[in-house]
């Protein structure tokens, strides 16, 4: 950590904020607020900044204490909270962490977003799929936008010292979280090793992370939550025909939100009663039931509710612009708004489209449906991929538990 005078770190982080092209107003406001710092600290005849500093002044200027971190807090006070946290992550890291990307450009420095496009050209002449290089590309872009923040002008003067240091700027994400970026940055090493960019295979040097996924509980629904969500869907709106057969597509056919909102009408064999599609994931095709209540869902919104615009994509927004749906949009904005209007708790774990997906599979299970069949409706390409959906089985894992009796210290 640099050790500097609380007015030459917030001087840097300044500067910093400035390269970054923060706007006039986020930049007025946080000056204010920094000012108010200063003089706080002032009175408590401190020099430099500290973890302590920064909580006493958010408690005494905005009554925000430690305790309250627990509780959901405000917009207000989150962005009250993200000023001494902003000023914390740089004196720590000399970087301006978790930030709000409102924009795609990340980069400023020219010579690494040329590489940056060129990292982008390899994505897609490996044959990744276009989610894989989105978040490839975006997190290298964030690793290069940390070195710049480090004085860094190209990708020459790139060192292990400098990659660890990125990586500790990982602290506090999830395990799977930081898997994905260490997977991204050797990615991104391998790239400007073929390019002759170093002359060092980082790569092979930047320990992989491996978060296995059996390691964790899918997030499930039980038969009565999905009950009542799905009765909650206004069946005589537009949208609600969409989101009622899109939520079917996920709990019944397993389907992924990806797939489903890549589906257009040469998907459906209607004579044959099949949904084949090739999995945006794994880019295999794949041939699923058209279940009777699925096939007529899907229908009444073709008929009664899907907006008349030219698009090949069954399901669009229903909002102008009218059109597809993004591609980063995971859709859960529909679950959220059901469980909102069926009243049911908002829980810690995910209740996201493909807790639907993890549904389905549980209920599979629970019917005695043998793991490799769950496979291959799933998609799945191994039986690995769907043995995580053993651990909420319940009843099977009752069969499992021991008696004390059995049990020798």
């Amino acid at each position: 950590m640099r050790k500097q005078s609380l007015t030459k770190l917030l001087h840097d982080l300044e500067q910093e904020m400035l390269r970054l092209r923060y706007t006039n107003g986020s930049m007025q406001f946080y000056r204010q607020q920094w000012q108010a710092l200063l003089k706080f600290a002032k009175e408590r005849d401190e020099t430099f900044y500290s973890e302590h500093l920064g909580l006493s002044f958010i408690k005494k200027y905005y009554g925000i204490s430690e305790k309250d971190f627990n509780r959901g807090l405000s917009q207000s006070e989150v962005q009250k909270l993200r000023i001494i946290r902003m000023i914390g992550d740089f004196q720590l890291h000399h970087s301006i962490l978790r930030r709000y990307y409102k924009h795609k450009e990340i980069l400023t420095n020219p010579c690494f977003i040329a590489i940056g496009n060129r990292f982008e050209k390899y994505c897609v002449n490996k044959g990744y799929s276009k989610i894989t290089i989105d978040h490839y590309v975006k997190q290298s872009a964030r690793f290069m936008d940390y070195i710049a923040a480090q004085n860094i002008t190209n990708c020459k003067e790139i060192n292990l010292p400098l990659i660890n240091s990125y990586i500790k700027t990982l602290a506090g994400y999830t395990y799977k979280t930081v898997e994905q970026n260490i997977c991204s940055m050797r990615s991104f090493f391998r790239f400007l090793l073929e390019e002759k960019e170093v002359t060092i295979d980082f790569a092979a040097k930047t320990p992989m992370v491996q978060a296995r996924k059996q390691t964790r509980i899918p997030s499930v629904w039980t038969k009565d939550e999905l009950k009542k969500m799905i009765a909650s869907i206004d069946l005589g709106s537009p949208q609600g025909k969409r989101d009622y057969a899109i939520i079917l597509l996920a709990c019944c056919l397993g389907m992924r939100c990806t797939d489903i909102k890549q589906l257009t009408m040469e998907n459906f064999r209607w004579e044959e009663k099949k949904l084949v599609f090739t999995q945006s994931k794994t880019k295999t095709s794949i041939s699923l039931p058209l279940t009777r209540e699925v096939g007529w869902a899907v229908i009444d919104y073709l008929k009664y509710g899907r907006p008349k615009i030219d698009s090949p994509y069954v399901f669009v927004r229903h909002m102008a612009p009218f059109g597809p749906f993004a591609e980063g949009d995971h859709l859960t904005q529909i679950i959220k708004k059901y469980m909102r209007l069926a009243h049911l708790p908002a829980l810690k774990k995910k209740r996201g489209m493909h807790s639907l997906r993890h549904t389905m599979a549980s209920v599979l299970l629970e019917q005695e449906t043998p793991l490799a069949i769950i496979s291959d409706i799933l998609g799945h390409i191994d039986t690995d991929s769907t043995a995580v959906y053993l651990k909420v089985d319940m009843k099977k894992l009752r069969e499992c538990s021991l008696f004390f009796e059995e049990v020798q210290l």
